[in-house]
C-alpha cells in the first residue's frame, strides 16, 4: 500500500532527508574541497540550461581534481531552500552558488554560512545579504549604447516606439516575490506611466513558463481581444503562440527563447532581450576565483550584458556556436534558450555543455572582472540600500532612462 504523509510533516521529513544525503555524499568526497548548486526549480530549458553550464565549469579539468560538486533542487518553497542551505552549511560547504528564491528571506541563514566561511554566490535573481555575492542581468545596460539600462525599462521604450506611443499592451510577469520579476516589472512600468497613449489593460505572471504565459495570455486576449502589443518577460515563447492561435501578429519584447527568434527572423515585430543561462556558469566562475584569489579579487555585484536581438537582427545559427552575428538555433526546441554564451565572462560555453552539463574545454581562470561591477547608482536595486556617500534619489546621468530611482551622490 501507499504512505500518505501530511502535508505538514512533509517539509522536515525532506529537510532530514536532504541533509542526511548530503553529509552522506560527504564521506565520499575524498577530501576534496565541497561545491553545491543550489537550483530553485527546475524542469523549464532556462533553469536546466544554467545548472548545466554552471556543472560544466565546476567538473572541467582544471576545477574537478580540486572541488567536489553537488546539485541540489530545492524547489519553490523558501523554507525547502533554507533547510537544504542549512545542511549544504552543515556539510561543510566552501561555495554555494544558488538561484535565491527571495532577496530578503535567506538572509540569515546566508550570513551564518558566511560566519562559517562559506562563499555564496546567487545569480539572476539576487539576494541582500552584504556578505553574498550577486551575478545578475536585472540592472544590466545594453554594450552598445552602455547607458541604456534594465531589462524592464529598455524592452517598455521599445514597445512603446513599435506603438508609436499609442495602443492597449499586456504585461506578462514572472514569478511573484522574486528579486528579477519586481524590478522588471518596476522599471517597466515607469517607462509605461510616461507614455499617456500606452494603456496596461491586463497583467498576469506568467512565472516563467511557456505553457502557463501561453494560458493566461489566452485568457487575457479573451478579455480584451483588441490588444495592440505585449511585454513579456520569460515564457513569451507562450505569448507568441497564444497570439498566433487567436489570429493576432501583434509587437512582443520578450526574453531569449528560441522559437521567439526565429518568428522574429521570419518578420514577428519585437525585441529578444533578457535573461541568459550563462549566468550560473559565470556565477561559479566568479565563485572559483573567490576560493583561488580572495574575497576582494571580484566586484560585489556582477552586472551581465543585456542582450538584444530585433527582428531585423534575428539570424539563425547554422551549427552550435555564435559566429557572423547568428543568435538562435533552428533545430533545438521552441523553449531552448539561446543565450548560453558571454564572449569575455563565459567563453568557452557551448551547446553541448548547455544541453548536457559536459565539462568545458581549455576553461581557464577568470580574470580580471572590474569592468563589470554594477555602477553604484544601480545599488538599491538589488541590495535595498546605497553605497555610503550615496543617497537614494532620481539618477540623472550617466543612466537612460534619465529620472529612475537610484542612488546618487550626497
Amino acid at each position: 500500500m501507499r504512505l500518505r504523509i501530511p502535508p505538514k510533516y512533509l517539509a522536515g521529513l525532506m529537510a532530514a532527508l536532504t541533509a542526511v544525503t548530503l553529509t552522506a555524499c560527504t564521506a565520499q568526497d575524498d577530501g576534496k574541497d565541497k561545491i553545491f548548486l543550489d537550483l530553485s526549480y527546475s524542469g523549464n530549458n532556462w533553469q536546466d540550461e544554467a545548472a548545466n553550464l554552471a556543472l560544466a565549469v565546476a567538473n572541467s579539468p582544471e576545477n574537478a581534481g580540486k572541488y567536489t560538486i553537488r546539485k541540489q533542487i530545492s524547489g519553490t518553497d523558501i523554507q525547502k531552500q533554507i533547510s537544504d542551505l542549512q545542511s549544504m552549511i552543515a556539510a561543510e560547504a566552501k561555495l554555494i552558488v544558488l538561484y535565491p528564491l527571495s532577496p530578503t528571506a535567506l538572509n540569515p541563514v546566508i550570513r551564518q554560512g558566511c560566519e562559517r566561511g562559506v562563499t555564496f554566490v546567487a545569480y539572476d535573481s539576487t539576494v541582500r545579504e552584504p556578505c553574498a555575492y550577486n551575478v545578475a542581468f536585472i540592472t544590466g545596460a545594453r554594450t552598445d549604447p552602455s547607458e541604456e539600462a534594465f531589462f524592464g525599462a529598455q524592452t517598455a521604450q521599445a514597445l512603446v516606439d513599435l506603438l508609436g506611443g499609442e495602443g492597449k499592451i499586456f504585461m506578462n510577469r514572472g514569478v511573484a516575490g522574486t528579486s528579477t520579476d519586481q524590478v522588471h516589472y518596476d522599471t517597466a512600468k515607469a517607462v509605461f506611466d510616461r507614455n499617456p497613449g500606452i494603456r496596461v489593460v491586463s497583467e498576469y505572471y506568467g512565472s516563467w513558463d511557456t505553457a502557463v504565459s501561453q494560458q493566461e495570455t489566452a485568457k487575457a486576449l479573451a478579455a480584451h481581444p483588441d490588444i495592440d502589443g505585449v511585454w513579456s518577460q520569460d515564457g513569451e515563447v507562450g505569448v507568441i503562440k497564444a497570439l498566433q492561435a487567436a489570429g493576432k501578429r501583434v509587437p512582443v519584447t520578450g526574453e531569449n527563447g528560441n522559437y521567439f527568434r526565429k518568428m522574429l527572423s521570419r518578420g514577428w515585430p519585437g525585441v529578444s532581450s533578457g535573461s541568459p543561462p550563462a549566468q550560473a556558469g559565470v556565477a561559479m566562475r566568479v565563485g572559483l576565483k573567490i576560493l583561488r584569489d580572495g574575497p576582494d579579487s571580484v566586484p560585489k555585484n556582477v552586472e551581465m550584458p543585456l542582450p538584444w536581438v530585433t527582428t531585423s537582427t534575428a539570424k539563425p545559427c547554422p551549427g552550435s556556436e555564435f559566429v557572423d552575428g547568428c543568435n538562435f538555433f533552428p533545430n533545438e526546441s521552441d523553449t531552448f534558450v539561446t543565450e548560453i554564451f558571454q564572449k569575455d565572462l563565459l567563453p568557452q560555453s557551448s551547446l553541448t555543455a548547455a544541453r548536457t552539463g559536459q565539462p568545458m574545454a581549455d576553461l581557464q581562470p577568470l580574470g580580471d572582472i572590474d569592468g563589470f561591477a554594477q555602477p553604484p547608482w544601480r545599488r538599491s536595486y538589488t541590495r535595498a540600500e546605497c553605497d555610503s556617500g550615496w543617497t537614494n534619489g532620481p539618477v540623472t546621468s550617466g543612466q537612460l532612462p534619465a529620472g529612475l530611482p537610484g542612488c546618487v551622490q550626497e
